[in-house]
């Protein structure tokens, strides 16, 4: 069973989360509430997001200060942040955002289709990343078993086939995506991420064809994994 991602969503109006939860329902993902600032970094504290969805404007700490939080957490730093805001300040507001950490920054009423398609780019980005540290761990268990030094037997080799299979899978699946945000000329932070997965896939394909039979270079030491 392929596990959901969560995404947090942020917003001291009940009515606004609610909205928020019909638009981004059809992503059948999990949906997490947070009305404050402080609740959200409550839950950032044991569960891991795929995007935020903060709004700006809220009593006590106001989305500005929250990601400000985030982003010096070492733990959540690197999840996409896209603001909300019912209010427009012009091209200073909309700077602070950006220079808080956000990816996006969407004036109030959006386009539901349109908030939907960007939640949902960054929803399949970190559902490769974590197909790729999955794919990561078991090289990991088969290097520590003996690198290639162990390949040659029947689990080994089965072992390297399945995962030489799965992460085909995973890369044919991240080549698309890079394809779809060129095309649609998607946000730099998206593209960004997109490449730096696309890097990692580079890096644990190297380590795995290092424990084929045959290859030379001896046991492959694991790419990085951040």
């Amino acid at each position: 069973m392929v596990q959901k991602a969560k995404i947090l969503l942020v917003d001291d109006r009940p009515e606004n989360l609610l909205a928020l939860e019909a638009i981004l329902s059809a992503l059948d993902q999990t949906l997490v509430r947070a009305s404050s600032g402080e609740e959200a970094l409550k839950a950032l504290l044991t569960d891991d997001f795929a995007v935020i969805l903060l709004d700006v404007q809220m009593p006590g700490m106001d989305g500005f200060e929250t990601a400000a939080h985030i982003k010096r957490r070492e733990r959540t730093r690197d999840i996409p942040i896209i603001f909300l805001t019912a209010i427009n300040h012009g091209p200073h507001h909309t700077f602070r955002g950006y220079a808080a950490g956000a990816v996006d920054y969407i004036s109030k009423p959006f386009d539901p289709w349109v908030l939907r398609a960007k939640v949902s780019v960054f929803v399949e980005l970190y559902m490769k990343n974590c197909q790729l540290r999955e794919q990561a761990a078991l090289l990991r268990l088969q290097l520590e078993g003996g690198g290639k030094n162990a390949v040659g037997g029947k689990e080994s080799a089965g072992l390297l086939a399945e995962l030489s299979a799965r992460l085909a899978a995973v890369e044919e699946q991240a080549e698309a995506l890079s394809k779809q945000l060129d095309d649609e000329s998607a946000d730099a932070a998206a593209v960004a991420t997109a490449a730096h997965l696309e890097r990692k896939l580079t890096g644990l394909r190297r380590a795995l064809d290092a424990l084929e039979p045959g290859t030379a270079g001896g046991a492959a030491s694991m790419p990085p994994q951040n």
